[in-house]
């Protein structure tokens, strides 16, 4: 029986290690993003500055592990053995949720997730205490402290409205003063900023940052919070004071002094007040097991009649286990990759200019977007003209900076600067009136407010980034619910299933969390090898040719694989495989999208020289897109004929396809050869061939025409394949014309050389 319980004990501390590295990774975001987005200092310093922060706050946290132990679930009303079950459930779903998000690149709140489980598995087995002993369904408030579950819920909307109204005045506020030429203005002005947002920072680190360090005794924690407004006004003095000294004799900008102290700041409190969301469960077990251990060594009670009252009161962790989870969190927020892309999903969001968009538009954000438009046109009409011109003037990017490097800012230090300073004051002011706000939602809202009031959101992309901010709202709402539903259930299978079905949770956890490990390894191996030409630095005819040379290799080599793959799995009348080739035309088409989207961009970066050259990109682009259009109505026409149960192509039309699938494996792979090595003495002769497979294509058509006047009794069968040949034969045909103007444009370039 102590065995159960131990291995239960070993296994929960497992998965807080495990918890530990996907929730980091997740709550990263918060204090990374605006130093990171800003390029305030080099990542290695923000990654130093951030980890002394988050040590910090580990190591000195007084460990008090409320929530877990009484927040949620009144334990007086559970058993010993319940309790255990609650917990296990709750540390697999947590795992696994927070891994989830992490791989969608998705930021989300781990005291949301964690209190929602904490809810779900104790009400799971609330439920089944009830009707086991016949009683009724109000009897669930003498074990659940449901008015918790409704506060989280409140700090969502709170967060959301709050933090993204408040960034978006601020930062408007702090652009007139400013402009984008804040270089110059800050010798007049940024004493007062550097004071207010030196201030807000350091009132947060005293509000909330330190509010759980073990050292701070209750009487200093109590003098601030009884002379709040005395310190303030001390506080703006001295830092007014020193900011007006470091921009008068010092080259130190102030900005970056403020973004790496409030990024301190920030990393501090989560470490110091968020670490109940990965560890406060398994010490929570822990205090349970050693509480029932010394009763059973004394009187012999049982798991199943021991009663949880004694985890009511307080009991602090130890040091030693606030030191290890301190070192984890460090040695994670250096070596996640999964936490760079949530970080990245934000910057993103937020940055400045257009690009490459991860969310695709939906009817809301197409409503709010329209809607915002209509009403900047109605206060166009009512301001003055002057007025117009003055905020357009403060609001003006310089031309150098409009067209982005890629290792520029996502965005630059006076916005980066209010992030940070407008979530200070948010969280602090909210922690001291006792307000529910999410430090998550807080950080993340702010940013989405700062950047829609710079104008960051331009026609070009505000309709993108609108959806992307629904998408990561809605993803918030979806952690409750999820959380919830996935530990009941869990909890529910433990109960049942005692040792048996623990063992089987964990192994389909680690089996769930390796899969998403390789399958994320795998995305970015892929998005690793896409090259990506930098559109900022000039581009010569040499590189023009090299890029559309690796574009064409990579377009066509899909393709082919698509094209044989669909032969080969209409033949087979496999539909689960055709719909996994639907998958890989999506990114092919996605691929082909994303460069036409660069045009812009690449255009604008030619030298004088190359201009002339830039039609001969177009067309090649136009051409391949040519291609994958073909290929994209090969592959939905040939799923849709075998998802509606049509009639099998005959025997004859599945042989004559598939002659046609080898030749054009050939010549593809001809292609592709050539345009790896740089090698292009081989295209007149692929030309040739090519034009010889478009006569063949032709004969199959007249001869499909006789079936149809002698044989042929299927209709859907003959629309499939007159589809599949004419498509082919547009596929071939725009491939000719992409190697005939390839070949002209390098010959004649290899001339001028001459």
């Amino acid at each position: 029986m102590e065995q159960y319980y131990i291995f239960l004990l070993i296994a929960l501390f497992v998965l807080a290690i495990t918890d530990l590295t996907v929730g980091v990774s997740n709550d990263a975001v918060n204090f990374l993003n605006s130093a990171v987005g800003s390029k305030a200092a080099s990542l290695r310093t923000i990654l130093i500055i951030a980890s002394i922060g988050v040590a910090v706050g580990a190591i000195f946290s007084s460990g008090l592990m409320e929530v877990a132990r009484k927040g949620i679930f009144n334990p007086g009303e559970f058993y010993f053995n319940e309790i255990m079950i609650i917990f296990m459930a709750v540390m697999i779903t947590d795992i696994l949720l927070l891994d989830l998000f992490n791989s969608l690149a998705l930021p989300t709140s781990t005291t949301v997730s964690i209190v929602f489980e904490l809810l779900g598995a104790s009400v799971a087995v609330s439920m089944i205490k009830i009707f086991s002993n016949d009683g009724q369904l109000s009897d669930i408030s003498n074990y659940i402290n449901g008015s918790k579950a409704t506060e989280i819920i409140l700090g969502i909307l709170l967060s959301v409205l709050i933090a993204f109204t408040v960034g978006a005045i601020v930062q408007w506020i702090s652009r007139m003063v400013f402009s984008f030429h804040y270089q110059k203005r800050i010798k007049y002005v940024g004493a007062i900023f550097g004071g207010v947002a030196m201030t807000s920072i350091t009132y947060f680190i005293l509000i909330k940052g330190i509010k759980g360090v073990s050292f701070i005794p209750d009487s200093f924690l109590e003098f601030v919070d009884g002379n709040k407004l005395l310190i303030v006004g001390i506080c703006f003095l001295v830092f007014g004071l020193i900011s007006q000294l470091i921009i008068s004799f010092s080259k130190i900008n102030l900005l970056t002094i403020i973004i790496l102290i409030g990024t301190f700041a920030l990393a501090l409190a989560f470490a110091g007040n968020d670490l109940v969301n990965f560890i406060g469960v398994p010490i929570a077990a822990y205090q349970s097991y050693e509480i029932w251990h010394q009763s059973y060594l004394s009187s012999g009670v049982l798991p199943t009649d021991f009663a949880m009252d004694s985890l009511s009161g307080k009991v602090e962790t130890p040091t030693y286990l606030l030191v290890f989870a301190g070192v984890i969190m460090v040695v994670t927020l250096w070596l996640s990759k999964k936490a760079r892309s949530v970080m990245y999903t934000e910057i993103n969001l937020a940055r400045s200019g257009d690009g490459a968009e991860k969310f695709q538009p939906n009817f809301l954000s197409r409503l709010i977007v329209r809607a915002s438009v209509n009403m900047n046109a109605g206060l166009n009409l009512i301001l003055p003209k002057a007025w117009r011109e003055k905020i357009d003037e403060n609001f003006r990017i310089p031309m150098e900076k409009q067209l982005k490097k890629q290792d520029e800012p996502a965005f630059d230090m006076v916005r980066a600067s209010v992030n940070l300073m407008v979530a200070s004051i948010l969280i602090s002011t909210a922690t001291s009136l006792k307000l529910p706000l999410s430090t998550t939602y807080v950080s993340f809202m702010v940013a989405m407010g700062t950047s829609l009031s710079d104008k960051a959101w331009g026609r070009e992309s505000a309709v993108y980034r609108v959806a992307g901010v629904f998408n990561v709202i809605g993803g918030w709402f979806v952690t409750a619910i999820v959380a919830f539903t996935a530990a009941a259930i869990f909890a529910v299978i433990i109960y049942f299933g005692q040792e048996y079905a623990v063992i089987g949770l964990l192994i389909i956890a680690a089996l769930l969390l390796t899969r998403s490990f390789l399958v994320y390894r795998k995305t970015e191996k892929e998005k690793n090898s896409k090259k990506k030409i930098d559109r900022t630095s000039l581009i010569t005819i040499n590189e023009m040719i090299s890029e559309s040379s690796d574009n064409i290799s990579r377009v066509i080599g899909n393709i082919n694989n698509i094209y044989s793959s669909v032969i080969d799995n209409l033949g087979l009348q496999d539909l689960k495989k055709l719909k996994k080739t639907k998958k890989q035309l999506k990114k092919l088409e996605d691929d082909v999208d994303s460069l036409k989207s660069d045009i812009f961009y690449f255009i604008k970066s030619l030298d004088e020289n190359s201009v002339g050259a830039s039609k001969f990109y177009i067309l090649i682009l136009d051409y391949l897109q040519d291609m994958v259009q073909s290929i994209g109505y090969i592959s939905k026409n040939s799923y849709s004929h075998v998802n509606n149960n049509h009639k099998n192509l005959k025997f004859n039309q599945i042989r004559e396809l598939k002659r046609i699938d080898l030749r054009i494996q050939e010549l593809f792979d001809e292609v592709k050869v050539d345009f790896d090595s740089d090698s292009f003495d081989n295209i007149a002769g692929i030309i040739k061939e090519k034009r010889e497979l478009l006569d063949y294509v032709s004969s199959l058509i007249q001869k499909q025409i006789d079936r149809i006047r002698s044989t042929e009794t299927s209709p859907k069968n003959t629309k499939l394949y007159f589809s599949l040949l004419l498509e082919t034969k547009d596929m071939i045909t725009a491939t000719i014309n992409l190697l005939t103007l390839f070949k002209e444009f390098h010959d004649d370039f290899s001339r001028i050389k001459k």
